[in-house]
């Protein structure tokens, strides 16, 4: 996954913010205020800053371009405030002189500069997006506007703000690299690698570029550059967990005993907490291929219990949510529906849990001449919380109630709605298209009634190896229900009872692959799967590897090789560490269908 930082979140391809790690740089020289270039020398400053990863570095360098930009006796006391740190009097002075001067494009800048730092984004965006309409070339503006249209997901928007600086400054690296970000959020894949690539061209020993290039060329398939571009960024930065975590994520990267000692000793540095828990996740991996069990299950604990303590999950919340919608999708109420919504057949979603064998599955339709795989798409949770409304927390919100008051004249509209979100994402004339984010099995009532004619494919593997394999991996955003056991069990328990309503209600509905069976006989499943979705067989599927379309997930190099057994029982070396998971699981271990064994 790639990052951008902003000043208080990083962003990660594939939706979802993380804190932003703090690292330190080397700041530049400090110009004076008097000094007639010392705007552009804060910004050159902060631009160098921010690419080096040193999120707050950079802000303060932002302000005291602000600071060195102003003149008017008002805006350079705001702007002294916000150098001191008191925000709350720089915002209400700000807030002031923009109601007073609507036109002044200085306090506009600076008033949506502040509201971004605040997280929030939506002022921010109308603020900027207004001084922009005054002053077009005002380029330190359109930049912050740029990255609030970053930090809402506005990737399209991004990309074309992103040009246009770039139209006016080409060199500027951190224009090039909000460029790259954003087509790799887009699927240009290897346009973003491209991008990375000018950016490291100028400046070659930015580790956190270095990391993002070898994402670049990870999704790609060029795994043997990526593998070098995440060496060059530790040996610019060896406790850098994430560039650590990311060779160990590509599955088929064995780490050395002077790696295991490199981790370790990073480990006894001095880190930020997202490098250290990365870390602990690589040396997991390290010391399970080595067969040393009892050391891999202790550094993954570690890590988990690290992860866990910086998300907020209720367990609570998932099974609230769950219930709610099987109350409202009841047999009559779905049968009155009957028809409504969209009639487009396009989407294929793989829903289920994380490292269940969706990604094989993807391969295996994407490499169908009708199919189109994309990623994980966000659209349909955000529908989702659309219709939530405003709430403190989402079990709080109108959603999934709201579905039952929505007339049929709204249902079409929704299904078109999120047609049109993905159609960004579709980059081949092929008539249908995967949406693979596992999570949206508790849409399935959602997009059954706005996409009646999708296909819904509910990837399942046995709970504990799906469990288990979800408990070592470390995910750039979101999954935030995979970092303890019990949230684990607990969560593959919600999404088991919840498939099971929607095949009562809605027989046949579903296509359920089971993994382990998929792996025993592959063209029999994968004949079973192409009729449910109404595609005539191809031989392709069989030699999904062969596929060189570009893959986002953990298992983007396992789906780049033929099928091995040797996976699905895995987790057994596992099972004496696995209790509090097997407890959470409770009777769904012993209802999981029989499969041939591995």
């Amino acid at each position: 996954m790639s990052n951008w930082s902003s000043g208080k979140f990083t962003v990660r391809v594939g939706g979802g913010f993380a804190p932003a790690p703090a690292r330190a740089a080397t700041p530049a020289p400090v110009a004076t205020a008097a000094d007639a270039t010392a705007a552009a020398r804060y910004r050159i400053q902060g631009d160098r800053l921010r690419l080096a990863g040193d999120v707050a570095g950079a802000d303060a360098a932002y302000a005291r371009e602000m600071r060195a930009t102003v003149s008017d006796p008002e805006l350079v006391r705001s702007a002294d405030a916000m150098l001191a740190g008191r925000f709350a009097e720089a915002h209400a002075a700000l807030r002031d002189v923009a109601a007073r001067r609507p036109d002044d494009v200085h306090a506009l800048w600076m008033l949506g500069d502040l509201c971004a730092r605040a997280g929030r984004n939506a002022e921010a965006e109308d603020l900027l997006a207004r001084c922009l309409a005054l002053a077009p070339g005002f380029t330190s503006a359109r930049y912050a506007y740029a990255m609030v249209l970053n930090w809402r997901n506005k990737v399209a928007e991004t990309l074309a703000e992103a040009e246009t600086l770039l139209a006016a400054d080409p060199a500027n690296p951190v224009y090039r690299h909000l460029k790259a970000s954003s087509l790799l959020r887009l699927g240009d894949d290897p346009g973003a690698a491209a991008a990375y690539a000018s950016v490291l061209e100028a400046d070659p020993d930015q580790p956190l570029t270095l990391m993002s290039y070898g994402h670049a060329l990870k999704t790609i398939g060029r795994q043997a550059e990526a593998v070098d571009a995440y060496r060059r960024a530790l040996a610019l930065s060896p406790g850098l967990g994430e560039a650590w975590w990311s060779l160990a994520n590509l599955k088929t990267v064995t780490f050395s005993a002077g790696d295991v000692a490199a981790m370790d000793r990073a480990l006894g540095g001095e880190l930020a907490a997202t490098d250290r828990l990365q870390l602990h996740f690589a040396l997991g991996k390290a010391h399970e291929d080595a067969g040393r069990d009892a050391e891999a299950f202790a550094h993954y604990e570690r890590g988990n219990a690290l992860q866990r303590s910086r998300v907020d999950y209720v367990a609570d919340e998932t099974t609230i949510q769950m219930r709610r919608a099987k109350a409202v999708l009841s047999a009559p109420f779905l049968a009155a529906r009957a028809g409504q919504g969209s009639p487009r057949p396009d989407p294929i979603f793989i829903v289920g849990l994380p490292r269940s064998g969706s990604t094989l599955v993807e391969q295996i339709l994407a490499s169908h001449s009708q199919v189109e795989g994309t990623h994980e798409l966000p659209h349909i949770p955000n529908l989702a919380a659309t219709l939530a409304g405003p709430a403190r927390r989402e079990p709080e919100g109108a959603y999934p109630d709201v579905l039952a008051a929505l007339s049929p004249g709204e249902l079409g509209p929704l299904g078109e709605a999120y047609l049109e979100r993905a159609r960004i994402h579709r980059k081949l004339e092929r008539p249908f298209f995967i949406d693979k984010l596992p999570n949206n099995w508790i849409h399935a009532g959602l997009i059954h009634l706005i996409l009646p004619r999708a296909k819904i494919v509910d990837a399942r593997r046995h709970p504990l190896g799906c469990c288990f394999s979800g408990f070592k991996q470390y995910f750039a955003a979101g999954q935030a229900f995979s970092y303890d056991q019990t949230d684990l069990g607990r969560y593959y328990r919600d999404y088991v009872e919840l498939m099971a309503h929607v095949d009562a209600v809605l027989p046949g509905r579903v296509h359920r692959v089971i993994y382990e069976r998929m792996v025993a006989d592959p063209e029999a499943e994968v004949r079973r799967l192409l009729d449910y979705c109404g595609l005539p067989f191809e031989a392709n599927c069989l030699k999904f590897y062969e596929n060189d379309r570009a893959v986002r997930t953990a298992s983007s190099e396992q789906v780049r090789r033929p099928i091995f057994t040797d996976a699905a029982g895995h987790w057994r070396r596992f099972e004496p560490f696995l209790g509090p998971m097997k407890a959470a699981l409770g009777p769904v271990l012993d209802a999981y269908p029989d499969a041939p064994s591995s």
